[in-house]
């Protein structure tokens, strides 16, 4: 096997950080990771960015050094992603707060609304039902990080999960002050709104986990490989003919009938902002797949049957 010398340059200061010597040619970007942490501790592989170019596209893991264009003086660039955090931790902290926060409108503590509704109870069943399904999505979702999804990045940069908790915390506290709040008055059109709105939503939290245990039997455990979704006997999982990210489907469907079965504008914003960002990833996710696969299904959309 032939060697090589490898150049680390700083992509932003276009300094010299090191040299690595006797690098097989035949070894992956991962190798040349593993490499410049044993020089530099504190950059740990999954901190690291490398390109072939200084602003360039950051190589992946897997890639060879034999198939990268380095240059004469086989460059590689360094960019510093900041400290890491594990999919897992970053999901356990964005889906428990809202588990929480909800509760505390719920239970009307003292300082929300004052002394005299102090876990006092709505009389609408309505607020109930939404403070259960409103639980029931978070618990499903702190389940599922544990027990089902497998995650083909396995960190993320701290500061996202600021970012997200932010998301995700005020779209929790927001919506519950209203629901909860003692001068709340229930859906326009009574039970029959109230009641659609939850068959909708409890349809579409299953179908969201049945898409979710269908992604995740796709890869089988420590692997990356991709592979393209259909359909298995599980008829929640027939959306796959329809759409590249079901997943989304059913999570944005979910949310829009918890927006109608109680009638609260904050919710139908959440609902809102969540459908234009899981679009965005739907989109992204959706192309991924036609890039990658000669045969992937032309008629799938990405993330509304149809249209979108």
């Amino acid at each position: 096997t032939s060697i090589m010398e490898i150049q680390i340059v700083d992509a932003k200061s276009k300094n010299k950080i090191c040299l690595l010597e006797r690098v097989p040619t035949s070894a992956s970007i991962e190798v040349v990771k593993e490499l410049f942490n044993k020089k530099f501790p504190k950059y740990y592989p999954s901190r690291q960015s490398l390109r072939v170019e200084p602003r360039g596209k950051s190589l992946k893991d897997s890639d060879l050094l034999s198939k990268c264009s380095l240059g004469k003086d086989n460059t590689l660039y360094f960019k510093d992603l900041g400290t890491q955090l594990g999919w897992s931790t970053v999901f356990y902290c964005e889906y428990a707060g809202p588990l929480f926060i909800y509760l505390l409108f719920y239970f009307r503590l003292p300082f929300i609304y004052g002394e005299k509704h102090a876990f006092t109870s709505s009389n609408h069943q309505v607020v109930h039902i939404a403070a259960a399904c409103h639980t029931f999505h978070y618990l499903k979702r702190v389940l599922e990080t544990k027990f089902v999804h497998r995650f083909s990045h396995g960190t993320m940069p701290i500061r996202n999960l600021f970012k997200n908790c932010s998301y995700y915390w005020t779209f929790a506290a927001w919506p519950s002050y209203f629901i909860n709040h003692p001068l709340y008055m229930p859906a326009s059109f009574g039970d029959v709104q109230i009641y659609t709105g939850l068959v909708i939503f409890i349809l579409c939290e299953l179908g969201n986990y049945s898409i979710h245990v269908a992604l995740r039997n796709l890869r089988p455990e420590g692997s990356k490989e991709r592979k393209i979704p259909f359909p298995s006997s599980n008829p929640f999982t027939g959306m796959f003919n329809l759409v590249s990210c079901p997943n989304y489907t059913y999570e944005v469907g979910g949310w829009l009938a918890f927006a109608v079965m109680v009638q609260c504008l904050p919710s139908m914003l959440f609902a809102t902002v969540g459908f234009i960002q899981m679009s965005v990833w739907a989109l992204g996710k959706h192309c991924a797949y036609k890039r990658e696969f000669s045969n992937y299904p032309r008629n799938r959309k990405a993330i509304v049957p149809f249209v979108l």
